[in-house]
């Protein structure tokens, strides 16, 4: 499934070599690029992407505000936010806006292709830095329930192992090579979870991981 894409960003040269690249990928059509929010939004309207990619910091518009107008007037269209900035002025208003991916511009090919493919698939296209600094943030507001003798739900010992290092920022690839089991088989034990817990996508796993007191904030001691 080939996945039509709008770059927005305000610098040329930027825009530019992210088309380029684009270009390269598999799976990835550009079908327009933008040199602003408002002009993005215009496409949107005009084109119907799957995705854009959204640059945060641009004039007339920002991308927060892009995003914002974007999902409220063509829910079908996905964003994920392509920028050099990963602090948390930048990062929680975007998400708030809408933006289901955040990717800071060292993102390879491979990573960008992965967060648009997931995005288009209803989960969250994070960066793993960016679902570290989530998971800071979830521990730091929420006092986590006392662990549990048992895993809640209906969850294995084995799908609550796979939750916890989920919830620890890892991916599918380095949780088979922590657990020593192929990367198939982290995909169906996430799927068991989602399905048992009730939860679309890794962001909400993680909520679920510390509300259910399977894994604690960073620093806390057990006792």
């Amino acid at each position: 499934m080939t996945a039509r894409v709008i770059v927005a960003d305000d610098q040329a040269v930027v825009r530019e070599g992210i088309v380029m690249l684009l270009g390269l990928l598999p799976g990835i059509e550009v079908v327009g690029a933008a040199k602003d929010g408002e002009e993005a939004v215009a496409l949107v309207g005009e084109l119907a992407p799957d995705v854009v990619l959204m640059d945060l910091r641009m004039p007339r518009c920002d991308g927060v505000e892009a995003t914002r107008r974007i999902r409220e007037r063509h829910p079908a269209t996905q964003v994920v936010v392509l920028t050099t900035y990963a602090d948390d002025d930048s990062l929680f208003p975007a998400l708030r806006a809408g933006a289901r991916g955040y990717l800071t511009k060292d993102a390879g090919g491979d990573e960008i292709v992965r967060a648009v493919r997931d995005v288009m698939a209803g989960d969250a296209g994070l960066a793993p830095t960016v679902q570290r600094r989530l998971l800071e943030r979830v521990s730091a507001v929420a006092a986590p329930v006392p662990a549990r003798e048992s895993p809640p739900d209906g969850l294995t010992a084995r799908e609550a192992e796979v939750l916890s290092l989920v919830a620890e920022g890892f991916s599918n690839k380095e949780i088979a090579g922590r657990l020593h089991i192929g990367a198939a088989t982290v995909k169906t034990h996430i799927n068991n979870i989602f399905a048992k817990a009730g939860v679309r996508d890794r962001a909400q796993a993680v909520r679920y991981a510390y509300q259910h007191g399977l894994i604690r904030p960073p620093g806390t001691n057990i006792t």
